[in-house]
């Protein structure tokens, strides 16, 4: 029986097959290949690399699971867990087997890429000669219509074979030593009796006998975890946290990857305060506290490499008055955001400045009429079809300067829709996005 298949005859227009109804009757006809190849019958062509077995089965099954069969290397050796090239072996046995044929052939064209091959899964002529199997049609496309009687219970075998899944047999653990026998009966001459010690009766009067069993074990006493690089800037990062005021609102992950190489120089968490800290932290800056620790930190463990240098510039920070006093009153912006006020009067008061700020750079006005607003006295509220256009750029280049003036003004009782026609809607968006931001979610 000749069941090697050259390689000019596996392609799908020169195979001398046919192509399988289903993957059940073509795992039917691997299993028969299974069987001769365990006989002898069949042996690869190839006369190195892996032969024919579990492994050829196992990716049998694979490809008859997929619709299309067009597998990737790299897909069966994942599922098989084995190499790409025993995968590429074990395909090229297949195919000389007559059970799979080249419908096209994969390429690697520049700039495509590469292109998996697809397959047909076909039946080889000597399965339907063997079991008396009768076709209709021509070429690879015929199709059986029966089977010789004396054939079916093997073809009934080879159905219970395919309708199994085959695996890999297990591996026996191999033991470097026997196993003992019950009682510690054995072929040895030497009583087990005889090698046991046991104490005299004065040392269990004294008490000064020891047990010779084992000691005890450890089992409930659970060894401290020690961590290692990630775990130490994780933990650097919670300290840092719950101890810098303008670090509250800040997430451990991104702290952590910007304390990355302060925490494996061994820094402790007030060095790191004191590095960040080394000049005034105010309320604006404190509004992306990530941002701010990471300038602030920039090369700090290239220049103070050493624990002498850190000592010194910790308590140069301690010592500053300057920064004491900025620690103590400053925080006390972060919580606001540094916002302005926003009663409708501060309002009011605010347009007018703007409105006498254009006074003085149009012409020489009195300084102190101009900087003077006393509250009591200031001017209602105006109509945006009041306000000129220079007012009204003015205004737009101080919102787009400082967001926080849009915020007051929606706060003080302007609709968003007034607030839109004086900021225009590119900075109303911009405010509210920040504002959103900086909204701690609860």
């Amino acid at each position: 029986m000749r069941l090697r298949v050259i390689a000019a005859a596996q392609w799908l227009h020169a195979t001398t097959g046919r192509i399988a109804t289903c993957a059940h009757s073509w795992m039917q006809a691997v299993h028969w290949v299974d069987a001769l190849a365990k006989k002898g019958l069949y042996t690869p062509s190839r006369t190195h690399g892996p032969k024919w077995g579990t492994t050829t089965v196992m990716l049998a099954q694979e490809l008859s699971a997929l619709t299309e069969c067009r597998p990737g290397i790299d897909y069966l050796a994942r599922k098989l867990k084995t190499s790409e090239r025993t995968v590429q072996y074990h395909l090229g046995m297949l195919r000389e087997a007559g059970l799979l044929v080249y419908r096209s052939k994969g390429t690697r064209i520049q700039g495509v890429g590469g292109r998996a091959s697809v397959f047909e899964r076909t039946i080889p002529t000597g399965f339907d000669t063997e079991h008396g199997i009768r076709t209709i049609g021509e070429g690879a496309t015929r199709r059986p219509v029966g089977a010789a009687p004396e054939a079916r219970t093997l073809l009934g075998k080879l159905a219970k074979k395919a309708a199994r899944k085959v695996r890999r047999p297990r591996r026996p653990r191999s033991s470097g030593r026997s196993r003992c026998t019950p009682m510690q009966v054995g072929t040895s001459t030497v009583s087990p009796t005889s090698l046991t010690r046991f104490p005299s009766e004065t040392d269990f009067a004294s008490g000064a006998s020891k047990s010779t069993t084992g000691k005890e074990s450890n089992r409930g006493q659970q060894k401290p975890k020690t961590l290692n690089r990630v775990g130490r800037r994780h933990q650097l990062a919670r300290e840092l946290i719950s101890q810098v005021p303008w670090l509250s609102r800040a997430a451990v992950p991104r702290i952590a990857w910007i304390v990355r190489h302060v925490a494996d120089a061994g820094w402790t968490a007030l060095e790191v305060q004191a590095a960040a800290e080394q000049f005034p932290v105010t309320a604006d800056e404190a509004r992306r506290p990530s941002g701010l620790l990471a300038y602030r930190l920039a090369s700090c463990h290239l220049l103070y490499n050493t624990p002498e240098r850190r000592k010194t510039m910790r308590l140069a920070w301690q010592e500053s008055r300057a920064l004491e006093q900025a620690r103590h009153t400053g925080y006390d912006g972060f919580v606001t955001g540094g916002q302005t006020a926003t009663s409708i009067s501060v309002q009011r008061i605010v347009a007018e400045a703007f409105r006498r700020n254009a006074a003085i750079a149009a012409g020489p006005v009195d300084e102190t009429a101009c900087f003077e607003i006393p509250v009591e006295t200031a001017p209602e509220e105006l109509a945006l079809e009041e306000l000129d256009r220079d007012l009204v750029k003015t205004m737009r280049a101080a919102a787009a300067k400082d967001p926080a003036l849009i915020l007051s003004a929606l706060a003080t009782g302007m609709s968003e829709h007034d607030a839109r026609r004086l900021y225009t809607n590119w900075l109303v968006d911009q405010a509210l996005a920040a504002q959103r931001s900086l909204t701690p979610a609860y």
